[in-house]
């Protein structure tokens, strides 16, 4: 059975199709910025939906060319705090040809976790930075944090260059929301979404999969510091990046850096496998 996974996120637009032995068939991700502004305005921009459904009337395109026979869409951080998401699920709905169910940021985390640790130890923690929302998920347990790339971007770090004292009071930020939850030891920890995977592209200066890659808390700061200092246009010149997620990439950053201080490990195992795989797992 051909099956499909659509994720709607509050910053990039995500498809996975995989064939009847479960193999990957196409895996694309296009960023539209969905959410940008909502953390402020609890509305999705008119602007962005219009780009978001043009990405998904794409997927929607594609999945017909594939002979999808089921497909499963969910929209998380962005589209649970928007309040006019109605309208654009049923605009979405029209162009994918499923409706798009918005699901807790618990079921986000949980597929998240069975995509990225098939085949892995069961004592892995899974680290999801989304665009609103940061999802920590264990064996046993799980807990989701209201940062994310987009939603620190738009709170504390719209402008670039910033200067030090801006970042740090971003990281104080951030420090103080994952001091607040309880997650435990763990020494075997995966990062999922692109925020780690872009950290792993731009730490090693090329494009291709990362999938698989070491990322050292060390690395991570010194792009903290290096990102902090560049103009938008030039983030987006670097290599490996997508340059659409130039604006964010700071600010994922920092939720990186803290994560793993939180977490208190030296380096995490980027994985190119979450939610979406998750997802047609269960289909």
């Amino acid at each position: 059975m051909i099956r499909a996974a659509i994720d709607i996120g509050t910053n990039s637009m995500r498809l996975l199709i995989v064939d009847d032995d479960g193999n990957d068939v196409l895996r694309v991700s296009r960023v539209t910025g969905l959410g940008r502004g909502v953390d402020t305005n609890r509305r999705l921009d008119p602007a962005a939906v219009e780009r978001t459904l043009r990405v998904l009337d794409l997927y929607g395109r594609l999945c017909d060319v594939h002979h999808v026979q089921r497909r499963r869409a969910v929209a998380t951080s962005a589209s649970r705090d928007a309040e006019n998401r109605d309208d654009f699920l049923g605009r979405a709905a029209t162009v994918l040809g499923t409706r798009p169910e918005v699901i807790p940021g618990e079921s986000e985390a949980r597929l998240a976790y069975s995509g990225a640790v098939r085949g892995r130890a069961d004592d892995a923690l899974v680290v999801d930075i989304g665009g609103g929302s940061t999802e920590f998920v264990w064996g046993t347990g799980q807990a989701s944090v209201d940062i994310g790339s987009v939603r620190l971007t738009d709170r504390l770090l719209p402008d670039r260059p910033v200067d030090f004292e801006t970042v740090e009071t971003a990281i104080e930020h951030v420090e103080g929301l994952l001091s607040a939850v309880a997650i435990p030891p763990a020494s075997d920890v995966i990062g999922v979404a692109g925020t780690w995977t872009s950290l792993a592209a731009i730490s090693r200066e090329r494009d291709g999969s990362v999938d698989g890659e070491r990322l050292e808390r060390i690395m991570v700061e010194r792009l903290v510091g290096r990102l902090s200092g560049m103009t938008v246009e030039d983030t987006a010149a670097l290599p490996g990046l997508d340059p659409a997620r130039a604006p964010v990439i700071l600010a994922g950053a920092v939720i990186a850096r803290e994560a793993m201080r939180r977490l208190e490990v030296l380096e995490v195992t980027v994985s190119e496998r979450d939610l979406l795989d998750g997802i047609v797992a269960e289909l």
